[in-house]
């Protein structure tokens, strides 16, 4: 490991809007009361990477709690070292594997949940890694309150097709859905927050597919 990654890992060990691990199961349906001291909606970002999301939503919604979850500890070090430099109250990170995320979330404790650009997983043989998966999906049933949102956005047209097909086959609630999102008539300030990767996608001219749906 590099001298800026075991820098970055050592710095998330200080930050106060961090939890790593075994540490965040202690807030398992307590986050609204014990982390952010009040009982606002609370919104994850799913493999946040950077959290480019979850800080830019907590800056358009002071009045939402967000919570961006990733594994990468020199990723998520970027959007908590911005979180406490800019004194950001309403975000927070958590580093666990997603695969865990039910030890972590009480029953509907959480309003909505974003999947912003995960990693596709395009080998068939790997289709059960990936954030839409039916596993996943009921996962995050476990801690989404009826009627909760779930957004995709991503430039991977096989991952989009295959949550829409996800979304039919499983009788979900589609609210949304383009493959061309910034031609579309969903296209907001919310959806206009750009990741990384989003913006080297759109560098190469790739289109952005976005869709939302909830179990009810």
């Amino acid at each position: 490991m590099g001298k800026d990654k075991l820098r970055k890992f050592a710095e998330i060990d200080t930050f106060h809007n961090v939890y790593q691990m075994e540490e965040g199961k202690d807030l398992q349906g307590k986050w609204a009361l014990q982390h952010f001291k009040n009982d606002n909606p609370i919104v994850l970002e799913l493999a946040c990477g950077k959290g480019e999301y979850a800080v830019n939503m907590a800056k358009f919604f002071p009045e939402k709690n967000f919570i961006g979850i990733d594994l990468k500890g020199n990723r998520i070090w970027r959007g908590a070292r911005t979180g406490v430099d800019e004194n950001i109250s309403n975000l927070a990170f958590l580093r666990i594997q997603i695969e865990d995320i039910v030890e972590y979330f009480g029953k509907d404790e959480v309003d909505e949940i974003w999947i912003t650009f995960p990693d596709p997983q395009p080998q068939d043989s790997r289709e059960k890694k990936r954030l839409t998966f039916p596993g996943f999906l009921n996962k995050y049933k476990h801690f989404l309150k009826p009627g909760g949102k779930i957004n995709l956005k991503t430039d991977n047209d096989g991952l989009y097709a295959y949550t829409a097909d996800v979304v039919a086959q499983e009788k979900l609630i589609c609210h949304k859905s383009t493959g061309e999102l910034y031609q579309s008539e969903f296209y907001d300030d919310v959806l206009k927050i750009k990741t990384h990767y989003e913006r080297i996608y759109l560098k190469q001219d790739k289109n952005i597919n976005y869709i939302q749906f909830s179990f009810e």
